[in-house]
């Protein structure tokens, strides 16, 4: 059966679910997404990989296995979403050593933290697809962060969206200076939600001087 690559396309907290995130999965060449629910932990080692700024002072687990991989030479070449059972995605990494391939079992959420360790591709099945795809409506002219709300919709709340914009206004009120004294301190910390709030808060200052020069 043919394989089906997938990007990932970011992850969103869901109000209906306590605790729990939204992993949202984009099919590479289609307009089909997949929303996969995680908990808080696989979303922050999830965030952490993603967001290139941000370097945990100590490694963290997924870390260590990558670390522990390439003291040995071993090589995670993909990542597979093979079965869909009563709405959970069961997952394997397939993981390469002098030449032997060989494929583990792995929790959807912590195969993901790994395969963007390794920068290696995600894969899933036709059928399973068809089955938890959701379409996005293409029909309307959008950016990629409407077409991510459309996917996100029945996993948010009006709630969450103030709760981001009472966030993003208490970082509004400090320098630029401060907000990456804020951001290295978070790091230290290791608040890694903290740190991506004010990250975010540093970009959009950097979008708008960008835009004002």
């Amino acid at each position: 059966m043919s394989l089906i690559l997938l990007s990932i396309k970011g992850i969103s907290y869901s109000q209906t679910q306590n605790g729990a995130y939204a992993l949202v999965l984009n099919e590479v060449g289609g307009n089909r997404t997949i929303p996969i629910v995680i908990g808080a932990f696989e979303a922050q080692a999830i965030a952490i990989a993603m967001e290139k700024e941000i370097t945990p002072p100590r490694p963290l687990t997924h870390d260590l296995f990558k670390n522990f991989a390439d003291s040995f030479h071993i090589q995670l070449k993909k990542v597979l979403i093979h079965k869909l059972v009563d709405g959970v995605f069961y997952s394997s990494i397939v993981c390469e050593r002098d030449g032997i391939e060989q494929a583990i079992d792995a929790r959807t959420s912590d195969a993901i933290a790994l395969a963007l360790r390794f920068s290696a591709p995600i894969f899933t099945y036709p059928n399973i697809l068809d089955k938890a795809g959701v379409h996005l409506n293409t029909n309307r002219n959008s950016d990629e962060d409407e077409l991510a709300d459309d996917v996100l919709m029945p996993l948010q709340e009006n709630e969450n969206q103030e709760a981001e914009e009472t966030t993003t206004s208490v970082y509004a009120k400090h320098s630029i200076v401060e907000l990456y004294e804020s951001l290295d301190n978070a790091i230290q910390q290791e608040d890694y939600e903290k740190a991506a709030h004010i990250r975010d808060e540093i970009s959009k200052r950097e979008d708008q001087n960008l835009s004002n020069a």
